[in-house]
Order: C-alpha cells, then structure tokens, then sequence
C-alpha cells in the first residue's frame, strides 16, 4: 500500500468511526453503517488511480481550515492529510440534466470527490456514494430531489437547511441530515465555505431534479449582502 493509499484509507476510516460513535442519531446512520458492512474495505482492494486538483483550491483550503469542532478534528486531519491524494470534480451536468435552474453560486463553485463509488478514488462500488462535497461561499443550493437515499455529515460550523418548506433551520458541525429517497432538500451557505461528508445509499447514476422555489432570488440576494 502506497502513503497516499494509507492516507485515502485513513480518511475513510475516520468517517466510518464517527459514524459508528452516532449509530443512534438518524436512521440514515444506521442504513449507511449496514451497507457498509457488507463491503470489503481491505487495503488489498484499495485503488490506485491519479489524484486530480481544482481550480478552487483555495476554496478548498479554507473549507478544510474551518473544520475546528474538537469531535471532528480526526476526520480534519486525515481530510488535510489526504487532500491532494483525491480525485476532485465539479457538477458538469453529472448529476442534474443540462440547462437545469441551479443558480450562479452552484455553478460557479462547487466540488465534490468520491472515496467510495463508481468512479472513487479510494474503493470502487457500482451502487453506493461515499465521499466530500464542498460549496463555495454565499450559495443558495437550490431546493432539489433525487432517487438516491442521502445522508450529510456537516463539517462546516453552520449551514441553512430547508425540507420542502420556506423554513429555514442553522445546523452546527458534526450534525447529521438524512434525506430519504424522494426528499425535497435545499442549502445555503455563509460567509464560510460548505464542506460535509456525503453518503447516497443506492440509485446513484439517478438524476436529480430542481424543485421551484419562487423565493430563490430574495434569498440569494441576502447572502449575496452578507459579504458587504
């Protein structure tokens, strides 16, 4: 095993572990905990593929750097650690069709790299997501759905949340969101960059679908005034 393997392996563990410390906070956790049982996560069957950087490093960088809740400080450190082992891609109409209404913020900085997947850099699985998504600062990810069963793992200290509703609710770092199949879910982000550990649990080659909200553009005003 190579050190960049170790470091893609440790990284993964260190996510596993704190999911089994919080078995009991979401159904999700549980769900995502049973299929990943059922993997074989040996080093043996790590890959070994080419890393791949972004052009919103810096971005990246800062997401890293604010993750400083003491619960998640060993996910952060092997995060830092393994950062520039990983495969990291943008949302080039991978996951919504063409010409879908996702807004400026998503479109101008997102990321995400899969550690465990179809296309993973750490253990390859047909059905199963495991990995980091990361929002730059100020977006609204706008109110969507898809097939696929969604756990989040939030490392930033506060995000916006909403499901299906106008409501708005702040959740803190190392808080766990579950969205069965189906679910309508939107994000917003602050003066901080949005960075969390996603799991989709199965029907992930599903597209996802935007959702209309006719308050898109107020709230996206208000975060765009927030960096004034």
């Amino acid at each position: 095993m190579t050190d960049k393997q170790r470091r893609i392996q440790a990284l993964i563990q260190s996510i596993v572990t704190y999911l089994q410390a919080h078995r009991a906070a979401t159904r999700g956790v549980d769900l995502t905990l049973d299929k990943l049982a059922t993997m074989d996560l040996s080093d043996e069957r790590l890959i070994d593929l080419p890393s791949q950087g972004t052009r919103h490093d810096e971005v990246l960088k800062n997401a890293i750097d604010g993750v400083v809740a003491p619960e998640l400080q060993d996910i952060a450190g092997c995060l830092k650690a393994a950062k520039d082992d990983l495969i990291w891609r943008e949302d080039n109409a991978q996951f919504y069709p063409p010409g879908a209404e996702l807004g400026e913020g998503y479109t101008k900085c997102n990321l995400h790299t899969l550690l465990i997947g179809p296309d993973a850099c750490g253990h390859h699985h047909p059905d199963f997501n495991l990995g980091i998504f990361m929002l730059g600062p100020r977006t609204l990810y706008r109110d969507h759905n898809h097939d696929a069963p969604e756990l989040y793992l939030n490392l930033s200290e506060k995000s916006g949340w909403r499901f299906g509703t106008r409501d708005w609710q702040d959740y803190p770092a190392g808080s766990l969101i579950w969205n069965a199949a189906g679910d309508p879910h939107a994000t917003r982000v602050y003066d901080q960059p949005f960075i969390s550990v996603f799991v989709w649990l199965e029907n992930v080659h599903s597209p996802c679908n935007v959702i209309h909200f006719d308050d898109w553009a107020e709230v996206e005003q208000d975060l765009a005034k927030q960096s004034n």
